[in-house]
């Protein structure tokens, strides 16, 4: 598989030499998406790169609503973006947080997907950085196809996970795998989650270090290989649902998810 540079100052030539010792033009891998969230705090995302997902449940029984407020989501002025659960009563729900996604602003396939993000934590708290299918709206859902880069159930401070959903391969039969780190807590400091997704594979790495592939050639029992199409991005902090549960009394609100920045390595135009 091809590794891409992730260090934005640096760009790795590609080079396929044909017979005959005849060169074909190279191609340039490069950063092609980014948002550093620099910018003043209380200020919400740039509204070229980032729209809002306005509303509730979202198909996992979720119980905040998600708004398009800077309360839930913005800039903190160091250079982060925050999204932040709280407990209050709006919309009919007990908690509000936040949910953004670059459809149809942003949309790509293939490359490296990659996000630094401090991870908030409690029981029911369910932070994400993943993908949808942009063809979404005329297939649904799991026919677009997802690709979860990192998920995080906030009960579980040492486990991230990677998943992909697709035909046959959906909900609770999604191609997941757990990684877990020996000590301490994603909620301690930063980590650089990722994805490099071509057309035949998908790998997931934790600052660096691969814990995970799915290939075409792993799928069975009628399941479909629907990553050859463009997907956007999306970054959430849920609370509750299916999976993570509910909060409890344990479960301390605000709890916030900070994202140094996203960045999307390919081939440069």
């Amino acid at each position: 598989m091809m590794r891409f540079v992730t260090t934005p100052t640096l760009v790795l030539i590609l080079a396929v030499t044909a017979g005959c010792g005849e060169e074909t033009p190279t191609e340039q891998i490069g950063i092609i998406w980014q948002d550093e969230f620099e910018g003043p705090a209380g200020q919400l995302p740039d509204t070229e790169k980032w729209r809002f997902d306005v509303g509730t449940d979202w198909g996992n029984l979720q119980l905040e609503y998600d708004t398009n407020r800077a309360t839930n989501v913005s800039l903190d002025g160091e250079g982060h973006l925050a999204i932040t659960a709280r407990v209050e009563d709006y919309q009919g729900q007990a908690y509000t947080s936040g949910r953004i996604k670059t459809k149809d602003l942003f949309q790509q396939t293939y490359g490296r997907f990659e996000a630094r993000i401090k991870l908030p934590v409690g029981q029911g708290i369910w932070p994400a950085f993943w993908m949808l299918g942009s063809d979404i709206g005329e297939v649904g859902w799991p026919e677009c196809g997802e690709i979860d880069i990192m998920e995080f159930l906030g009960q579980d401070p040492r486990s991230i996970y990677g998943s992909i959903h697709g035909p046959g391969h959906a909900g609770n039969n999604a191609i997941t795998q757990r990684h877990q780190i020996a000590q301490g807590g994603f909620q301690f400091g930063f980590h650089v989650f990722g994805v490099e997704w071509n057309a035949t594979s998908i790998t997931w790495d934790i600052d660096g270090f691969i814990f995970h592939t799915v290939s075409s050639d792993d799928l069975s029992g009628g399941a479909r290989w629907v990553y050859d199409h463009p997907f956007f991005i999306l970054l959430n902090v849920a609370v509750g649902g299916r999976w993570p549960g509910s909060p409890d009394e344990t479960t301390e609100f605000p709890q916030t998810m900070l994202v140094d920045w996203v960045r999307v390595h390919g081939v440069l135009p």
